[in-house]
């Protein structure tokens, strides 16, 4: 096993720190963007039930009204493009999840 001196683990403590501090800054970006797929799902269902040819979109401070095709169409890119976001997400949750379990597995081989 390698010695590592005070200095070195003071680093090491820190870097996990670090790496805890970024995933939960993810989690609560996923957890962002996840509500936000559920309520453009909602608003899509809703549209979907609209028997009138137009809905109201609000934009800044006004509301504009729109063709529902248009409506649904702009929600379903919004909705895909926070899809992939949430994945991109995903793997990047998934690649520090795993380095922080090695770090910690290093650590606790410092500690004893």
């Amino acid at each position: 096993m390698i010695k590592l001196n005070e200095e070195q683990t003071k680093e090491l403590v820190g870097q996990f720190q670090t790496y805890q501090q970024q995933l939960q800054a993810i989690l609560i970006q996923k957890e962002t963007l996840q509500l936000q797929l559920i309520e453009i799902t909602k608003a899509l269902e809703e549209l979907d039930l609209t028997k009138n040819g137009k809905a109201y979109k609000i934009t800044g401070q006004i509301m504009v009204s729109k063709p529902v095709e248009e409506l649904k169409k702009e929600l379903t890119e919004t909705k895909e493009t926070i899809e992939i976001r949430v994945k991109s997400l995903e793997k990047t949750e998934e690649k520090i999840t795993n380095k922080l379990k090695e770090m910690e597995t290093e650590l606790k081989k410092l500690v004893k």
